[in-house]
């Protein structure tokens, strides 16, 4: 049911607004529950006495008020993505200023930003308001992200049966993650002889027929066999609500009950739903031997591009770069974000649905459009055409490499001109030499990068005061350098820098990404400069 927003006199006096409106009761009590499981062992979270949430009431809202849970849940979906140590503790009293409640959201947010999720009018104090159907919203972004990620062929070689023989493992890669489970749940229904099939997690789950039997096809031997009664009376009880209850008894048998109540699967919740399979999937896959074949595994910067992408709001959400781009569509969306309005979509663009006879034409000539709006920006495109994009080449990537270049520089125009790399390099060398820093560098490809001293330096000449040195390594072997990294791009995004670029990539000394993160602190700087 949808319920009122309002405060209790509690959480009003602890500074977060009367904000009214309407939420999902069940999904707040799903994501109660899943937060309380996952973080029950946070020693930080307890000794705040923040955890476990209580069910009732805003108990939730409240909990998320001063930006340490959200960033603690970011972690637990994508770890290491926030460096905690980075995070603004409340003192003894247990009091937290509310700039640095602020400065904890703008972390949640720009971190939520960099795992993909596409946050559009939200910003800290929102968070900071715990606005009900946007911290919901974002909870289930993020939740999502985490369940999911190991819905790939790297983590579970097996799902390579669930393809028919004309298929490949790029159309693997490219399917959402709901039509894997759609397919793995009729594998695991077809195992037990079961004649059901599933197309949705709302109508074809409510009678908990499907459920019963993927419990017991997953149900792992040392924790099996579970009854369900025997099945033919399971069958024979006609209240859905009983059937539901008798199937969650099952699933928390062998410790998969998460997200749903007896109400949520007969009433077809497609959130929740959802969110039980890819939980019940990544604790007992149940997939057989694939054999061997070559695994198609995204690299690093395909995963940031992709991440990119979907933070922009790519629709569909981007899974697969190289499938998932093949009709243009993905990429004209991102031209109409990186530039607005540049993209003619009544007169240039082909929608689907696409006919099998002249269908893929209609795609080339929307990635040859997009190869014109790239060339319209001065990308270089030598060799590339729309053919590249529709038949997946690998040159796809040079292409949104260039748009998140653009994107990037964009926050760092000055007086309408775009600033070139060695005019963003002496920018931030003079800043870091007037803060009597000495970590200054020659290029992006400068060696001495790899420690992220001229990251944490550059932050501290814009925000003074607000590096912990104490917590920088001497980054002489690979881990330190990534603690280092992990402590630099969390300081970025506490300022408002939104990065994209992975730790590895600073340690590693990665030219692109290096650029991308020395810009975006830039633009913070800027922004500074000008409200002065």
């Amino acid at each position: 049911p949808l319920v009122s927003a309002s405060w209790d006199s509690s959480v009003l006096s602890s500074g977060i607004n009367a904000e009214y409106g309407t939420y999902s009761e069940e999904e707040k009590l799903a994501f109660v529950d899943w937060i309380n499981f996952r973080l029950e062992k946070d020693e930080q979270l307890k000794t705040l006495r923040m955890l476990p949430i209580a069910e009732d009431g805003e108990a939730l809202f409240k909990a998320l008020h001063n930006g340490i849970l959200m960033n603690k849940l970011v972690n637990d979906s994508v770890n290491d993505t926030v460096d905690e140590r980075a995070l603004n503790m409340p003192d003894a009293n247990g009091k937290l200023s509310i700039f640095k409640i602020q400065e904890n959201q703008t972390l949640a947010l720009n971190s939520c930003l960099a795992i993909g999720c596409y946050v559009i009018s939200i910003g800290a104090q929102d968070l900071i308001d715990a606005k009900p159907h946007l911290c919901l919203g974002l909870l289930w972004q993020i939740i999502r992200i985490g369940l999911m990620a190991k819905i790939t062929l790297k983590d579970c070689p097996g799902l390579r049966a669930l393809l028919d023989e004309y298929e490949s493992l790029e159309q693997l890669l490219s399917m959402s993650p709901e039509e894997i489970l759609c397919r793995w749940v009729n594998y695991q229904l077809n195992k037990v002889g079961c004649k059901r099939t599933v197309k949705n997690f709302t109508s074809d789950i409510k009678d908990s027929e499907v459920y019963a039997h993927l419990l017991c096809a997953v149900c792992p031997e040392d924790k099996g066999p579970i009854g369900l009664e025997p099945l033919n009376q399971f069958f024979q009880i006609q209240d859905l609500t009983k059937r539901a209850e008798l199937v969650l008894k099952n699933a928390e048998a062998i410790e998969a009950r998460s997200f749903v109540r007896a109400r949520d699967i007969v009433s077809g919740n497609q959130k929740l739903n959802l969110a039980f399979v890819a939980n019940l999937f990544n604790m007992y896959p149940a997939m057989d031997d694939a054999g061997e074949f070559e695994i198609i595994e995204e690299t690093r910067e395909e995963k940031t591009m992709r991440n990119w992408m979907n933070s922009l709001g790519a629709t569909p959400r981007v899974k697969y770069i190289y499938e998932d781009l093949k009709d243009g569509l993905a990429i004209l969306q991102l031209f109409d974000k990186i530039k607005p309005g540049c993209v003619d979509w009544q007169k240039r663009v082909n929608t689907p649905p696409f006919k099998a006879l002249g269908g893929k034409m209609k795609q080339i000539e929307n990635c040859n459009y997009a190869i014109e709006l790239g060339k319209e920006l001065s990308f270089v495109l030598v060799g590339i055409d729309g053919n590249n994009l529709h038949d997946g080449d690998k040159l796809t990537l040079a292409l949104v490499w260039q748009m998140m270049r653009f994107y990037t520089l964009q926050l760092i125009t000055h007086d309408g001109k775009v600033l070139k790399d060695n005019e963003i390099i002496a920018w931030c060398n003079e800043k870091i030499t007037g803060a009597g820093k000495d970590s200054n560098f020659s290029n992006f490809k400068d060696a001495s990068l790899a420690n992220s001293r001229a990251i944490v330096d550059l932050i501290e000449a814009i925000r003074p005061g607000h590096i912990n040195y104490d917590l920088l390594t001497a980054a002489s072997n690979d881990e330190e350098k990534f603690l280092n990294a992990k402590y630099a791009i969390t300081m970025a995004r506490k300022i408002g820098a939104r990065i994209f670029a992975l730790p590895e990539d600073i340690a590693d000394v990665n030219p692109k990404m290096m650029m991308t993160v020395f810009a975006c602190i830039m633009s913070v700087g800027f922004a500074k400069d000008q409200m002065k």
